[in-house]
């Protein structure tokens, strides 16, 4: 079931759309891609497949694909972020879009956004990878990410267009389930008997649905 909002009940605005291509990094000794690196790009940005313009993965196998097409992270979490490390910058954690006014990590899986001439859908949280940790330079970085609490959220792509800083997001449908991607967050990474409630969530993406059910009936398997 999913409930309408009036448009003007719940927005936000981009304040940088960034990008980013793969490029090397050296780690002990050897090469690895990596796209986390994103800056703020001017201008227009067409949003067509999974990528927005200018945009891309270095590894699809993991990253990227329709429930990653676009990455989105709240302006105050990267400002709560620079309280304790200092000046950062938009794109800093790989998000494609940095909003402001809008609590993007306690968005509901499956709640759909109006941006630019786009149309998005929430479909689950950032789930931290090395590679923040290097683009952070700390490998230690991911643990406190995770406790954090703050993962941003993914989205998929419901209708191409294009999108600029500056740009309105309207909230125009929410799922009653009330899922979000925070709790999600925490059921994976810190809290599993949340797991069945994340599974509530019929929007959440398939690939993590499915690691999610495989957990439940492995942890219920050894409770039998």
């Amino acid at each position: 079931m999913t409930v309408a909002h009036p448009t003007s009940s719940v927005t936000g605005i981009v304040e940088s759309v960034n990008v980013g291509e793969p490029r090397a990094v050296q780690v002990d000794g050897h090469t690895v891609w990596t796209a986390i690196w994103k800056s703020p790009v001017e201008g227009r940005v067409a949003l067509q497949g999974v990528n927005l313009r200018g945009d891309d993965q270095a590894d699809r196998t993991v990253h990227g694909g329709p429930d990653k097409a676009v990455y989105a992270y709240a302006l105050h979490d990267t400002q709560w972020w620079e309280a304790q490390l200092g000046p950062l910058g938009p794109g800093t954690f790989g998000e494609n879009l940095t909003v402001r006014g809008l609590a993007v990590s306690e968005a509901v899986i499956g709640e759909r956004w109006v941006v630019g001439s786009t149309v998005l859908e929430v479909a689950q949280p950032r789930l931290p990878c090395f590679k923040l940790g290097l683009r952070m330079g700390d490998p230690r970085f991911l643990k406190r990410f995770a406790a954090a609490g703050r993962p941003g959220a993914y989205l998929r792509v419901v209708q191409e267009g294009d999108i600029g800083a500056g740009d309105r997001i309207d909230v125009v449908s929410r799922p009653a389930h009330g899922v979000t991607s925070a709790l999600v967050s925490l059921a994976v990474l810190r809290e599993p008997e949340l797991l069945t409630t994340a599974l509530e969530a019929p929007e959440l993406a398939a690939g993590l649905r499915n690691w999610i059910q495989k957990r439940v009936r492995k942890t219920e398997g050894r409770g039998a």
